[in-house]
């Protein structure tokens, strides 16, 4: 049975088009792939980090400023 917060987040997931879905998809891998690993960043993975973001603003996978403000 689905708690409060997981229908909660079900509702606003299905509301989002689907660059916004797959941006919140990649939060959400991050943020449980971050409890797995050491906490320790080197150099290399933040400017890998930082080339695949790239890469997604390229893709037009991003939200606006003015996206979020009316998603709030």
């Amino acid at each position: 049975m689905a708690t409060v917060i997981e229908n909660e987040m079900l509702s606003y997931f299905t509301q989002l088009d689907e660059s916004e879905k797959r941006s919140v998809v990649e939060l959400l891998k991050t943020f449980l792939k971050s409890r797995k690993e050491d906490k320790t960043v080197t150099v290399e993975d933040y400017n890998l980090d930082l080339i695949e973001g790239e890469k997604e603003f390229e893709r037009g996978e991003y939200i606006t400023h003015e996206q979020l403000k009316n998603a709030i």
